[in-house]
């Protein structure tokens, strides 16, 4: 079962990131080679990427990859013991 809590902070982490560096959506998309659409279902959460597209995410916000998965620096943050595991355990 894919953790909906988990795609929804980190579509909100890209939206705050895009944000914070004044992009627009269409902007992200000529910095990522992504399609605008695309992007807007990963701020909405409901694309689950890969770990290159992400990696081709923290390249345009200019950060790590350890630095775009840090959601404890937004403000709705969930606790780990929010999230599931594959098995839904």
């Amino acid at each position: 079962m894919i953790n909906q809590f988990l795609l929804k902070e980190f579509g909100t982490r890209v939206k705050t990131l895009r944000a914070n560096k004044k992009l627009s959506q269409e902007a992200l998309s000529r910095n990522t080679g992504f399609h605008r659409t695309y992007i807007g279902m990963i701020e909405r959460g409901e694309r689950n990427i890969s770990l290159i597209n992400i990696a081709v995410f923290a390249k345009a916000f200019e950060i790590s990859i350890s630095q775009l998965l840090d959601f404890a620096s937004q403000q709705d943050s969930r606790p780990l013991s929010d999230y599931e595991t594959k098995s839904g355990n």
